[in-house]
């Protein structure tokens, strides 16, 4: 007799801002946005033939940029069995499964060899964990003369204590920020040099920005995704209120290094 596979069910109540959106059907899910990911892309200057490791890569949509627009071969990872679903599936509607290589992995202990790429890119990952610890991993696997590039949440101005417990605390709880500096230092601690810098607003969760990043149709699509269940409604309910307490506070910072061929 047949059988029918079914996915796990998911406790939408449970799941961070990011993997919410996923379920919902975004994108571009990092806290620059497409944006940001546009001046990364200026910044990393890919070239066909070139090895990228895309680390934290969400739903596989810059993996899948990097491969299509400029002929990288991508290995994409992420540690999250929900994105990485996705983001299979996302390859694999496009045709670029020989080209992007997706896979579990975690950026505190990248299984890859030294020096193993040509670019390693991070959009919105070591704000989540060890932060010293997970540059210095993404310095490690990039090839002497390569460059790692990473963008982050960051404080565009000091927050109100409500704001900082409401983003840190509820909306993100373990999530580190830092200021613009900060960061830098971080990246240069990890062995980057000649590092230069972009930066602007959190526009992700507002309307425009929304907009921007996920186009007409699949912002609608979106929308209606998260009128469809009452769960996703509780959530959007729960969230949105947070973010629009926080948003005023929050810009991206996109950093772009070389490592040195000594």
């Amino acid at each position: 007799m047949a059988t029918t596979l079914t996915r796990p069910k998911i406790d939408v109540a449970s799941l961070d801002p990011y993997a919410f959106l996923a379920v919902l059907g975004k994108r571009v899910i990092h806290s620059g946005g497409r944006r940001s990911t546009e001046e990364l892309f200026q910044l990393a200057r890919l070239e066909p033939g070139q090895k990228a490791l895309d680390v934290g890569c969400g739903v596989g949509t810059t993996a899948i940029q990097m491969a299509r627009r400029f002929g990288a071969t991508v290995t994409a990872i992420d540690i999250s069995p929900l994105m990485l679903e996705r983001a299979r599936r996302n390859v694999q509607s496009v045709g670029l499964g020989r080209e992007v290589q997706v896979e579990q992995g975690d950026i505190l202990a990248l299984r890859f060899a030294d020096s193993t790429f040509d670019r390693v890119i991070a959009e919105a990952v070591t704000m989540f964990v060890d932060r010293q610890r997970a540059a210095k991993e993404l310095v490690r696997v990039c090839r002497p003369g390569g460059m790692v590039l990473a963008t982050e949440f960051f404080w565009r101005k000091p927050p109100t204590e409500e704001a900082r417990e409401i983003f840190l605390g509820q909306v993100c709880p373990g999530m580190q920020l830092d200021k613009l500096d900060g960061w830098v230092r971080i990246y240069e601690g990890a062995g980057l040099s000649a590092i230069e810098v972009r930066s602007g607003p959190f526009e992700m969760m507002t309307p425009r920005g929304f907009m921007q990043d996920e186009g007409f149709l699949n912002a609608t699509a979106c929308m209606l995704r998260g009128l469809s269940r009452v769960t996703y409604l509780r959530k959007m309910a729960w969230l949105m209120p947070r973010m629009r307490r926080a948003v005023p506070y929050l810009g991206y910072i996109l950093l772009g290094g070389q490592k040195p061929a000594a």
